[in-house]
């Protein structure tokens, strides 16, 4: 699995039940922005298909943000 995915993923560890959050919410903000914009639309896609995999599914996938970065919740 990709590290940034797997980063991602124990980040995702840390956040509480009822979060929401976005992807980047897992980096320190200028770590994110270093990341060439291709390499984070990968992130997002491959973070997603992670957790959809998971049985039962740890978030709720809400609204997209004006931005078109995908929201969750995550579930309790």
């Amino acid at each position: 699995m990709d590290e940034n995915v797997q980063y991602a993923l124990e980040e995702f560890e840390k956040i509480n039940a009822d979060e929401i959050f976005l992807v980047k919410d897992l980096w320190k903000g200028y770590e994110w922005y270093r990341k060439p914009v291709v390499e984070r639309l990968q992130i997002g896609r491959l973070f997603y298909n992670a957790l959809m995999r998971q049985t039962p599914c740890p978030v709720d996938v809400l609204e997209k943000t004006d931005d078109e970065q995908q929201k969750y919740r995550k579930k309790r």
